[in-house]
């Protein structure tokens, strides 16, 4: 025993533990209720006599509090502890937090990684975050569901297992997949080189920002995450609400760094017989001076196998084990199909960070490995961006080793310029602090790809540890030019550390929604920063598009590729349409060719404010050099924002309602010539005008 504070932290725990008071203690060993606090808190420690009487009484062996261990069988004395419900009938049936994203695979991949590279602990080297499917059956699942104190949760399951509730359909469910197959599929997440849940059970940490709180991130301004939201997607990921979590800590608490564990359910108000439960619960020892409450525990090795969390090194960091996974889109069902879409799902995402120099570490490093009652059935693979992002691969490592160009030269060429973010000014100054920067160089890549790549011509946009928050198609590109992609890297992922990189870091973060998929406006933007704000984000996307649509035509005008006459063709803008200022109008249209050879494009609204809604027709026509402009069907139309689509293939856009947005294909078979040879326009009529 080297430290008086870490003994006394462990002395109290195991009080607790216990439901022992330190007076109780005091009396057993005949010793002053003040002597027995000055141990608690580490101002003294007892002799060698009063630690061997200390042990008897808690039931440890000789020698345990030495080296500070836990009590022996320490998952026997592991319960669980369900919140009571309100005391003035409040219910909340279900959580808010789990609905703020779609509720699927690739979303769990991008926001628990996130959530990993956000707490990378050694900075030279990568975080390796491990996606495990495992399904468990037979004596494999009976000694996980001893382990996991089954029998103390059916009661509750069964009564929250209402089908009238979103969230009792999805439980129900579970259940009835269990009792049918006798398996169960495990989804666990592992990161290394990552901090852990450091910090006191309730208080300010780690620990209780993920365990016991909402709406608590805890992280600085150049993380990705800022809502706090991102952690509800791996309970949500959980048909049963159920994640059982192990943390290995960078900076020991209480004395110890391993295996600090515990489980949290997430369940609807429920009732059973008399009492009411308010919705959560924990599964961990009891804390009996706040009523039995569960915290965390350092569980033993036998435990954390039982609970299928053990992990495979001591490097910190967490696993998180999603009980009764399976994806909410309902478009991956067996494991096959689940460990392609985690696949995906993170090289979509996460292709940037696992990009590096030549000799260097990237910062992330992903796999995903596919298991049934331990026999592999899915190999571990690693997600290699080379695979999955080619072209934007090979940007990103010329920029980091120095290879890029000023102009397209040839086809591996990978062109470096600047694009301007204005900054606006925060609304409250800092008390003493320096005068905010005003601009921000991101920088902008661009490079050619080749003609397998079914979405060329597109902008990704990243900031902080480069995890794509944006995708935006670069229209208006003239038919001789190369078919490109390009990556704009904002705030510190240009590599840069002055002010201005870690003032745009602070902006763009504000002008993420909670799906970190766009900047735009947000409450958080319009809070924080002065008027101006979200005319300085549209600027910016503006300018990007323009200044790769210069990279494009600059090598176009070099090129002898295709005639003259149809290099202005492939145009998105919108021509500008006669209507009053109280009509609907088109205010930006981008898309690109499909694979298949439809068009795609996603369409924004102006909508004149009124008390009822519109319902108008999307009109799509192929403009050619010369000549009409043929009307083309629709083979889909898809609102996002603001509208919902009728009957009719009509869109019904939302009372009082500024804006408003969709997304459409065209109808390859209607095409009165290929759509390579045309652009395409996109009209808002009344209903009685179509046929017109």
């Amino acid at each position: 025993m080297d430290d008086s504070n870490d003994f006394g932290v462990w002395l109290g725990k195991q009080l607790r533990r216990q439901g022992m008071s330190q007076a109780e203690l005091a009396q057993q060993l005949d010793v002053t209720r003040a002597a027995v606090s000055a141990w608690v808190t580490g101002r003294a420690v007892p002799r060698l006599e009063k630690i061997r009487a200390i042990e008897e009484i808690l039931g440890l062996t000789t020698g345990s509090v030495m080296t500070l261990d836990e009590v022996p069988d320490s998952a026997g004395r592991v319960v669980w502890y369900h919140r009571p419900a309100h005391r003035d009938g409040g219910r909340e049936l279900g959580n808010p937090a789990a609905f703020a994203f779609d509720s699927d695979l690739r979303v769990l991949a991008r926001e628990a990684t996130q959530n990993s590279l956000d707490e990378r602990w050694d900075k030279s080297r990568e975080v390796r975050v491990r996606y495990t499917l495992h399904e468990i059956s037979g004596e494999r699942l009976y000694r996980f569901l001893d382990a996991l104190h089954w029998n103390d949760l059916e009661a509750h399951y069964e009564a929250a297992a209402d089908r009238s509730t979103k969230v009792g359909r999805v439980i129900a469910n579970g259940l009835q997949e269990l009792r049918e197959k006798s398996s169960l599929l495990l989804l666990r997440i592992d990161d290394y080189n990552a901090y852990g849940l450091d910090g006191s059970e309730y208080g300010d940490g780690r620990f209780a920002a993920v365990v016991r709180r909402q709406l608590d991130s805890l992280k600085s301004s150049t993380a990705g995450g800022s809502y706090g939201l991102g952690k509800a997607t791996i309970w949500a990921a959980s048909r049963l609400g159920l994640v059982l979590i192990n943390s290995t800590l960078a900076e020991p608490h209480e004395g110890r760094a391993v295996r600090r564990v515990i489980g949290r359910l997430d369940l609807p108000w429920r009732q059973i017989g008399d009492d009411a439960y308010a919705g959560p619960s924990w599964l961990g020892g009891p804390d009996a001076e706040r009523g039995g409450t569960a915290c965390s525990w350092w569980a033993d090795t036998e435990t954390v196998h039982s609970l299928e969390l053990a992990r495979e090194s001591d490097a910190p960091g967490t696993s998180f084990l999603i009980v009764g996974a399976h994806d909410g889109s309902g478009e991956a069902t067996t494991l096959e199909e689940m460990h392609a879409t985690l696949m995906e799902g993170l090289a979509e995402s996460f292709w940037a960070s696992m990009v590096s120099a030549e000799g260097t570490k990237p910062m992330l490093e992903a796999s995903v490995v596919a298991l049934r009652d331990g026999q592999v059935i899915r190999p571990e693979e690693r997600v290699n961006p080379d695979k999955y992002e080619p072209a934007r691969s090979r940007a990103l490592r010329a920029f980091y080793e120095g290879n890029t160009v000023d102009e397209l030269t040839s086809t591996d060429a990978v062109v470096q310029t600047t694009v301007r973010l204005g900054l606006p000014a925060l609304r409250e100054r800092p008390v003493g602090g320096q005068a905010q920067p005003t601009e921000h160089d991101a920088i902008l890549l661009l490079t050619p790809t080749d003609e397998e790549d079914d979405a060329p011509n597109k902008i990704v946009c990243m900031r902080s540890s480069r995890m794509t928050v944006m995708t935006r198609t670069v229209s208006d590109v003239p038919m001789g030019a190369p078919r490109f992609q390009a990556v704009l890297l904002a705030g510190v992922a240009t590599g840069s550390t002055a002010p201005d990189a870690y003032a745009a870091e602070a902006f763009l973060r504000a002008a993420e929604p909670p799906e970190h998929n766009d900047w735009k406006k947000t409450d958080d933007l319009t809070a924080l920063y002065a008027r101006g704000a979200v005319t300085r984000i549209n600027d910016f996307r503006t300018a990007m598009l323009q200044e790769a649509r210069r990279l494009v035509r600059s090598s176009e005008r070099r090129s002898d590729d295709g005639p003259a006459a149809l290099r202005d063709l492939l145009s998105l803008d919108p021509p500008p349409i006669q209507r009053s200022p109280g009509f609907p109008t088109v205010r930006q249209v981008e898309g690109a060719v499909r694979g298949d050879g439809a068009w795609q494009v996603r369409v924004e609204i102006r909508l004149p404010e009124r008390e009822d809604a519109w319902v108008m027709a999307p009109v799509l026509r192929f403009v050619t050099r010369s000549g009409p402009k043929p009307r083309v069907k629709w083979a889909e139309i898809v609102p996002e924002s603001g509208c919902e689509l009728v009957e009719g293939g009509l869109l019904r856009f939302a009372p009082r309602g500024k804006t408003a947005a969709f997304t459409g294909v065209s109808d390859v078979e209607s095409h009165p010539v290929t759509a390579q040879m045309a652009g395409t326009e996109v009209d808002l009529m009344r209903p009685k005008e179509t046929d017109s």
